[in-house]
């Protein structure tokens, strides 16, 4: 549709009612009536007629100048749309468990940030369950969850990780039973501490001789590497650069290590985001990369 601003715009470059009827598409009677209509609103004239064509009246050069302002501010509004159109941007809301938060997601948003400038990030971290809970909330798109996962919605699995038991000087799993350190476990509301006292259960007939108990898996670790226990810590808490003796943990009846799933969890509706799916992309490729 031709602008009021448009026209004001053309008349002014053409200075002639016929080659500015033809550059706008419209006949010269239709072009009359749309320049007296304008005229109106502005109650001024605009433009003065003679042989020699058309001349902008004091009042009709200010409304010129700012017919080219507004077209000038739409026309670099239209090219930002444009852009906008071509990039990620919109804000990306993460919900992760702390495990993955801590130790693996943050190369994964530096990738991404790095990417898609245009992006913002909102994150939460928590336990596996409060990250399910923000998203039936609305208040993560996307969450990141540990252990096994009932999830109905969009379900992807992003990495396995084993279980070791990690200490200063033990080399052999059977030691736990004669050493007199403490075993030293994180317990949180996932099945990860109940699927350790399982295996225990399973291994062992006995209980330990002396537990501690914490409610960060952090501070599980640094215990045992400053020696004050052992502890069983899955592999994404591990560098391998740690002055400690890892052992993973097996199934004594079928000789399998265990190991900790980690997903990748949201509605089909998250999905279709276009900074969601730039971040499953990425998500994705560190995950193949995941050891």
């Amino acid at each position: 549709m031709v602008t009021d601003f448009l026209i004001i715009k053309t008349l002014a470059e053409e200075q002639n009612m016929r080659k500015a009827a033809e550059r706008l598409f419209l006949s010269q009677p239709a072009l009359s009536l749309r320049l007296q209509t304008i005229e109106k609103e502005w109650n001024a004239k605009l433009f003065l007629r003679s042989q020699k064509g058309l001349t902008a009246t004091p009042e009709g050069e200010l409304v010129i100048e700012f017919a080219g302002h507004i077209l000038q501010q739409r026309e670099e509004v239209y090219e930002t749309i444009q852009s906008l159109s071509s990039k990620v941007h919109g804000t990306l809301k993460i919900a992760c468990a702390s495990i993955v938060g801590q130790n693996w997601l943050p190369k994964v948003l530096k990738d991404f940030v790095q990417t898609y400038p245009e992006a913002k990030i909102s994150l939460l971290t928590g336990w596996s369950s409060e990250i399910v809970k923000s998203i039936y909330d609305g208040e993560a798109q996307i969450g990141i969850v540990r252990g096994q996962s009932d999830w109905k919605g969009n379900k992807i699995h992003l990495f396995r990780d084993t279980l070791y038991l990690v200490d200063k000087e033990m080399t052999s799993i059977d030691e736990v039973l004669t050493t007199e350190k403490p075993f030293i476990q994180f317990k949180s509301d996932s099945n990860y501490y109940q699927e350790i006292q399982q295996w225990w259960q399973k291994h062992f007939s006995i209980n330990p001789k002396r537990q501690i108990i914490v409610d960060q898996i952090e501070t599980c670790k640094q215990m045992a590497l400053n020696g004050i226990g052992y502890a069983i810590l899955p592999s994404i808490t591990l560098t391998g650069h740690e002055d400690v003796n890892k052992i993973p943990l097996t199934n004594n009846e079928e000789q399998f290590e265990l190991t900790r799933d980690t997903w990748l969890i949201g509605y089909d509706a998250a999905f279709n985001l276009p900074q969601v799916d730039a971040f499953v992309e990425i998500v994705k490729k560190h995950a193949n990369n995941f050891q």
